[in-house]
């Protein structure tokens, strides 16, 4: 099979998703099939260029990427459909996260050019980034989620409205990026303005989300089928951005160590978010127990990270699916769906 690997992007995610790609690209060759690097801000790699930027690690905080968006805007406008590399390919594995490379926007361009990719279409994509419009559907299926506000530019959110619908504390995040990028727990009212302006810096819609102490759990999501359920337990309060990536911040239980029943509705409710999103491919779905035993659902992640340090090939594995067949059965999951004509 001839797969481009289609990674970096202009996203806070760039490092996760280079290192994604990382594992990705070994993974593949391992099988024995041919791989080839395309990064959205430069283009189709060489062996040098390829190593290069597979080397990059991620560091314990977001990189600042915005020199990049405007390169990224125009190699996905003009270049990405007829580069050989891509039109050559089986299949495209999309080993991006966030901003464009997630949000539906590199998805729509492959469709309309009826190049295969995996995860999951443009539609799932963009209701899943956007964390008020996936909290909504999560409810209209059945599937519970904290209570939340939104803040926008012309209707912000102020102190008096936290305390009257939500209680403190609270958790603020950029509505629509991922890895917990410019996410802040605020305690206090007079945090919220700084909160705010900070999550402000990744997205003109931000979140404001009611605290929920608990437990939290994950389940990945392959096809049609949930897989293992594991938790996390970070060593900061909340499961940021560095305990995610560096090794030896958190501590992942594949499989859980929670009753038998918990697990199904974990695994139940999962694949209702993941079926609620017109998802395909697979997906992560995270949820929070909290102490009455009560599921809320965090978050479903359309291109879960496939780091080394990542929940879902763990997910996987924890069910006899190693990394390397992981990616062959999102590749396989991809062909199949383009079999079937556009995804959603």
């Amino acid at each position: 099979m001839k797969v481009c690997v289609l990674t970096g992007g202009s996203s806070a995610e760039r490092d996760v998703a280079i290192a994604s790609a990382r594992q990705v690209v070994a993974a593949l060759r391992s099988r024995g099939h041919t791989v080839t690097v395309v990064d959205t801000t430069v283009g189709v790699l060489d062996a040098a260029a390829e190593a290069k930027l597979l080397a990059v690690r991620v560091g314990v905080d977001w990189p600042d990427t915005k020199a990049l968006e405007a390169r990224e805007r125009g190699f996905l406008l003009g270049e990405m459909i007829h580069a050989p590399a891509i039109r050559a390919a089986d299949v495209v594995f999309l080993a991006l996260h966030g901003g464009r490379g997630e949000d539906g926007t590199v998805q729509h361009v492959l469709e309309v050019a009826g190049i295969p990719f995996t995860g999951s279409g443009p539609l799932g994509s963009g209701l899943a980034l956007d964390k008020d419009v996936s909290k909504r559907l999560f409810r209209a299926a059945g599937v519970a989620t904290a209570d939340w506000l939104m803040h926008l530019p012309d209707a912000p959110v102020t102190a008096a409205e936290v305390d009257h619908s939500l209680g403190w504390p609270v958790i603020v995040k950029p509505s629509r990026e991922g890895s917990s990028v410019g996410l802040c727990v605020v305690r206090q009212p007079e945090e919220l303005r700084p909160a705010l302006a900070r999550a402000a810096e990744y997205d003109t819609e931000v979140m404001v989300e009611c605290f929920i102490a608990g437990r939290e759990l994950t389940v990945g999501i392959l096809g049609d089928v949930a897989l293992a359920v594991g938790e996390i337990i970070p060593k900061h309060e909340l499961f940021d951005y560095e305990c995610k990536y560096t090794p030896g911040m958190s501590e992942e239980i594949f499989p859980a160590p929670i009753a038998a029943t918990v697990t199904q509705e974990v695994q139940q409710l999962g694949l209702l978010a993941h079926q609620a999103l017109k998802l395909d491919g697979y997906s992560r779905v995270d949820f929070l127990i909290a102490p009455s035993g009560r599921l809320f659902c965090l978050e479903v992640n359309t291109l879960p990270g496939l780091t080394s340090t990542s929940l879902m090939p763990q997910s996987a594995g924890a069910v006899g699916i190693g990394f390397p067949e992981l990616c062959e059965r999102i590749c396989t999951l991809a062909l199949e769906t383009k079999a079937q004509g556009p995804s959603s």
